[in-house]
């Protein structure tokens, strides 16, 4: 009998994130080790009339092909995912694997070669959600190799998820919607200003938002949710980030990450493990030293880092900023086959402030500066 919470997470996904109606083409994709979920998911969708198609995946196929194939192999368009999501309504996806380390060994060129493939059906999804005529969200399924990766039984992994959700909750999209309503509020105080200034230890950076529009992450793009975002203006950041936390790429983790930035481009990057990796990063097309996000945790009840990024990024407490391909639902320009979040830390003597404007500090949001 499937986990009550599974069936609740279905319903929120088929019937608030995206919305599914009748005649909507909906693609359900996942590795083989989540088709628990994506049992519960397409039935949802196909009781609300949608034709559902589905994809599964496997990390030790994916393994072999990147093991054994050449660079320009590897750079080849992924054709199938591209026409799946050229013809899509909808596509919903969960991460979740056997084993979180099982391309640790594959060679840096060859991961940064595989980015170049993704770019067309990158662009593609892109595209379509910038203009509306995609919803997409994703999720996580709770797996062994997930929960050891965030030193947890699988069951204590299983509380984590389900509860970073909301859906130990009696109406999960209730809580959903009060949460959207909040963080509302913080959208549009920052939707009319020009500039943020970010400062943490070792981080003093001023990102240029003007014009660019912020996002609220209420559960309708990926989950559980928890943030606010926008994508910065290109060519106008200035200053040095350390990031507080390993930033993690296809099983790989990158620690000590320290970025200066000048006129919005990367100039200058160290890391005290893994900086081979990230210079090759930085370095995957012209728009990968580019920021392409700039956001703000708003998730209290994630507390704990877990090597997710779609938990860790949600952290209340925390702002991340992504090298690479920008959202042009916020207004980005900036295109990549990457797009890789990292975490900067602001609960201890961390603030911001938006053109001048203390309203953030310690972790925290300023609730006077609305009133």
């Amino acid at each position: 009998m499937p986990d009550i919470r599974l069936n609740k997470l279905a319903k929120l996904l088929v019937n608030y994130s995206t919305k599914i109606k009748c005649g909507d083409f909906v693609l359900v994709q996942s590795e083989d080790v989540a088709i628990p979920w994506m049992e519960e998911v397409v039935k949802e969708a196909v009781n609300n009339g949608a034709h559902v198609e589905f994809l599964i995946d496997s990390h030790e196929v994916e393994h072999i092909r990147l093991k054994y194939s050449s660079k320009q192999q590897l750079e080849n368009d992924l054709y199938i995912q591209k026409k799946a999501l050229e013809k899509a309504d909808v596509w919903l996806t969960a991460w979740g694997t056997k084993n979180t380390r099982t391309n640790a060994n594959i060679d840096s060129d060859k991961i940064k070669a595989s980015f170049k493939g993704a770019t067309a059906w990158r662009k593609v999804y892109s595209e379509k959600m910038g203009n509306g005529t995609l919803r997409w969200c994703g999720t996580q399924f709770p797996t062994y190799a997930d929960a050891q990766e965030a030193n947890m039984s699988l069951s204590e992994y299983e509380e984590f998820v389900y509860s970073a959700g909301l859906l130990d909750k009696e109406n999960p999209i209730e809580e959903w919607k009060k949460i959207s309503q909040e963080q509302e509020k913080w959208i549009k105080y920052l939707d009319n200003k020009n500039e943020l200034h970010i400062i943490s230890k070792e981080t003093d950076i001023k990102v240029n938002i003007k014009g660019r529009k912020w996002i609220n992450c209420d559960g309708k793009v990926n989950f559980p949710d928890g943030e606010i975002f926008t994508s910065p203006v290109e060519d106008g950041i200035n200053g040095v980030i350390t990031f507080s936390f390993p930033g993690i790429y296809v099983g790989k983790e990158i620690e000590g990450i320290k970025l200066i930035i000048k006129n919005g481009k990367v100039i200058e990057a160290t890391a005290k493990k893994g900086e081979d990796l990230l210079k090759s990063l930085i370095s995957t097309d012209e728009g990968s030293c580019f920021f392409g996000e700039v956001a703000i945790g708003t998730n209290y009840g994630i507390k704990k880092f877990t090597k997710n990024m779609l938990f860790d990024e949600k952290i209340g407490g925390t702002i991340h900023m992504a090298l690479g391909d920008s959202m042009p639902e916020a207004g980005g320009k900036n295109k990549s086959s990457l797009h890789w979040d990292m975490l900067c830390d602001m609960r201890q003597n961390g603030k911001i402030y938006a053109d001048g404007e203390l309203f953030y500090e310690n972790g925290k949001f300023k609730e006077h500066i609305l009133k």
